[in-house]
């Protein structure tokens, strides 16, 4: 595993290279505040589906190298394996030509889903008319059926396919209709698997826990995660070699009799495969494998490839391995065939090499362009709440502060049955929530809650900083409706809010108590307040929901594609479960 980096700052790291899009293809456009990436309009003036994508930096060249004519509209980059926030989300749908409709494509992660789908939401209560869609796309069949269970396959480089047949579809001129319903076709008919020698490690971030998860010397790891996420098994010797592991790859995606991981309606007789480099695999050795692959797929399967493609598309930063996708033919139902929306011309620069370089504007070294901002909702409505401030502020900053104090803890538990960042998301929402409440003290219910809502949704990404979005957009909403109609902000009060946030929560997970997420606390804690309106007790209730997590096997989450439960289950709770408790045992502590 490679631990030295010439840029160690993941925020500088993700905006330089950004910026370096913008410098390399001039006629596209930076939003470097929002990390958004926007394709020049069309030369001859004509409207089309605009269709976005994104989600955590470290996978170049998607998503931001897939913008440009044929392909993806706008793309949104998060931090380092961070889904981006729905506040970014929101300002790509909002700068993007909406006339002929918007096609929102994520892949199947929990946080990209979450962050996504508030902003769709969100445009579409704000803009009535919009024809707005969301193709989520999950193509690994690593982790099995009775694995993933609510969550689903993961999203991994196949998606690249579905980005250029949809973008394909949008330049042709096909309605939003038409090119959701061939994505989803795409989507349904793709599978994929990877493999890799070894895990990765994020700039910035401490080696240790990496190093512990370390596969061996001779080991390399079959079904990984493109997030470093535990594979679904370890090989070694000969087997770990290219024709044992193409072997049982090809297996995995291709054997029908495997009923927990058979994921395509039919095997057609000709299919399109692409051979994805994670990032650090020699052009020698990955063509090696092209071969590997190609050869088995025709002899054992009686495959005919008619289209391959073979690369770097999706990448874990620089991790040594590949991934496998295949692509059935299967007929579109429109003018346009799969293959000859495939063939289709792009200049984005991770989809080919560009054929044409575009027109230079007059900005230079990728500086951003005039981005409209969505306005700041709720800032304006009179606040005339009675409220105890000296009391809510002395047990909201004991509670952000116990969520900072506790960030080492969380960070050794998301290391071990997450992807590491739990911890200074948490961490970094706070900091900032107490640095804005210094700056610019509120002046009532309504503002302090505006606040902090604008402040998670602007410095936590990931699934956590969506969840977080959701539940406190909805407090907020509630607060100013049931704002007309109470004189003072007391227990009942929120009883009564907290409520209708986690009714609305619910619209977008499927979470509940016993699956082992960040709800299991949260849950308890607004249970316990409406029966008994004691927040001591609330805070009990959530404290004891995070600690029977330990107990608990994921049913949702990105522990649930990490395995080896034996060795952490009765010892790790679920990181934002237990983070959020901490806050909560801060908030009741005064």
């Amino acid at each position: 595993m490679q631990t030295k980096h010439f840029v160690t700052d993941p925020k500088h790291l993700v905006e330089a290279s950004l910026k370096s899009l913008c410098l390399v293809q001039p006629d596209l456009t930076l939003d470097i505040e929002n990390k958004t990436i926007y394709s020049p309009k069309r030369k001859d003036g004509v409207s089309q589906v605009s269709i976005i994508s994104g989600g955590g930096a470290g996978h170049e060249p998607s998503f931001t190298g897939f913008v440009g004519d044929g392909l993806l509209s706008a793309a949104v980059s998060g931090s380092v394996f961070a889904s981006p926030s729905s506040r970014q989300v929101l300002n790509a749908i909002e700068n993007v030509d909406a006339s002929k409709g918007v096609l929102v494509t994520v892949m199947r992660y929990t946080g990209d889903v979450l962050n996504f789908g508030v902003a769709l939401e969100k445009a579409r209560a704000r803009n009535p008319d919009m024809k707005i869609e969301m193709l989520v796309v999950g193509d690994d069949v690593a982790v099995t059926r009775s694995r993933a269970g609510k969550v689903g396959r993961r999203g991994i480089a196949g998606t690249v396919l579905v980005h250029k047949v949809t973008g394909a579809m949008a330049a042709a001129g096909f309605g939003l209709d038409d090119t959701v319903r061939v994505g989803q076709l795409a989507a349904k008919n793709l599978v994929s698997v990877g493999v890799s020698l070894n895990r990765v490690h994020v700039p910035g971030r401490p080696v240790e826990s990496d190093i512990e998860k370390t596969p061996g010397s001779d080991d390399i790891e079959l079904g990984m995660g493109i997030h470093n996420e535990t594979g679904c098994g370890r090989r070694n010797g000969t087997d770990a070699e290219a024709p044992s592991i193409v072997k049982e790859m090809l297996q995995q995606l291709l054997d029908s009799n495997d009923h927990d991981r058979n994921y395509l309606p039919q095997k057609t007789p000709e299919m399109v495969l692409l051979v994805n480099n994670l990032g650090a695999l020699s052009v020698l050795e990955l063509g090696a494998i092209v071969t590997e692959v190609a050869e088995q797929l025709q002899r054992d399967y009686k495959v005919k490839v008619v289209r391959l493609y073979a690369g770097t598309f999706m990448t874990s930063l620089d991790g040594p391995g590949f991934s496998i996708s295949l692509l059935n033919v299967v007929e579109t139902g429109v003018s346009k065939s799969l293959i000859e929306l495939l063939d289709a011309p792009s200049n984005a620069r991770g989809w080919s090499s560009l054929t044409t370089q575009g027109e230079s504007t007059k900005r230079q070294n990728g500086t951003s362009a005039q981005i409209t901002k969505p306005d700041n909702e709720g800032e304006t409505q009179a606040d005339q709440l009675a409220y105890d401030a000296d009391l809510v502020d002395s047990r909201l900053r004991a509670g952000l502060k116990a969520v900072i104090d506790s960030e080492p803890e969380v960070t050794k538990y998301d290391d071990i049955v997450g992807d590491g960042d739990c911890g200074t998301t948490l961490k970094r929402g706070a900091e900032a929530i107490l640095n804005q409440i210094a700056k610019t003290p509120p002046t009532g219910v309504i503002a302090l809650l505006s606040l902090i809502t604008s402040t998670v949704e602007d410095t936590m990404d990931g699934t956590s900083g969506a969840l977080y979005s959701i539940f406190l957009n909805s407090l907020l909403h509630h607060v100013k409706l049931a704002a007309n109609q109470a004189s003072a902000a007391d227990t009942t009060f929120w009883k009564k809010a907290l409520s209708a946030a986690l009714s609305a929560l619910s619209k977008y997970t499927p979470a509940q108590v016993g699956d082992r997420t960040m709800m299991d606390a949260l849950i308890p804690f607004a249970e316990t307040l409406r029966s008994t309106g004691d927040l001591r007790a609330a805070s009990s209730a959530a404290q004891e929901g995070a600690t029977k997590t330990k107990d608990m096997r994921p049913a949702l989450g990105r522990t649930v594609y990490i395995g080896d439960e034996d060795a952490w289950l009765g010892k790790i709770p679920d990181p934002g479960a237990y983070g959020l408790s901490k806050f909560f045992e801060g908030l009741s502590s005064t």
